[in-house]
């Protein structure tokens, strides 16, 4: 019997809320706040994403999987596929933000490629616990204000691959709960935190990484560690 998402519930609507309210008050944030906003979210961003990657415990699978996955993903163009299914939702509803597809892209990311997602989604799949995912919630909801200020609408519409991705992880999580390794999860939680070292990077601006690219990465150590750990 398939497991009530209710944290995943929580956090999309909790992502909701904050878009709802970043979008409300979007004018009335001068430019000064937004950017320390941004440069803060962007400092923790590392931070979360430093303390997740140095979990690793195999380092050589850590940097085989970004740089197989980035190739893999540079080679099917994987950032440019999302970014054309930004732009297609853009003109589905029919938004004239020229930032609809960025907030798109950097909410799902920030939202979805981390330890706390992966964690959270499977601890409400194997005990039926979601709060983990309540603490995630909290997070996502002042960030999707900072970033629906800034990205506009697209921030609001990454609530649908939020919920897809995270009760598809629950579900995931459910089914194979007696296959999954702690080892594997840890690797799993590593690579997912280089990637957040990597959006924390693009919102101080400092260099663009082009995280898209780099999400095969994900999958590629679930193989990797399955063969060699």
């Amino acid at each position: 019997m398939p497991v009530l998402p209710i944290g995943t519930l929580v956090n999309v609507a909790s992502v909701i809320a904050g878009s709802a309210i970043g979008l409300a008050f979007r004018a009335r944030f001068p430019e000064r706040v937004r950017d320390i906003v941004f440069q803060g979210l962007g400092l923790a961003t590392l931070v979360i994403g430093l303390r997740m990657a140095l979990g690793f415990q195999q380092p050589l699978l850590l940097i085989f999987s970004i740089l197989i996955g980035g190739i893999i993903g540079a080679a099917v163009r994987f950032e440019d596929f999302l970014a054309s299914l930004g732009e297609r939702l853009k003109r589905v509803v029919k938004s004239d933000n020229a930032l609809f597809t960025d907030g798109l892209i950097t909410a799902f990311l920030l939202f979805c490629v981390g330890s706390m997602t992966i964690l959270g989604a499977f601890d409400e799949g194997l005990r039926g616990d979601p709060t983990l995912l309540y603490t995630k919630s909290l997070l996502d909801g002042f960030a999707a204000i900072a970033l629906a200020s800034t990205y506009g609408t697209g921030v609001i519409f990454s609530a649908v691959p939020l919920f897809l991705y995270q009760y598809g992880l629950t579900l995931a999580a459910t089914a194979l709960k007696d296959v999954l390794p702690p080892p594997l999860l840890t690797e799993m939680t590593a690579v997912g935190g280089l990637l957040i070292v990597g959006i924390g990077i693009n919102l101080l601006k400092l260099r663009y990484i082009q995280i898209g690219n780099l999400l095969p990465s994900l999958l590629i150590i679930v193989i990797l560690a399955t063969i060699f750990m």
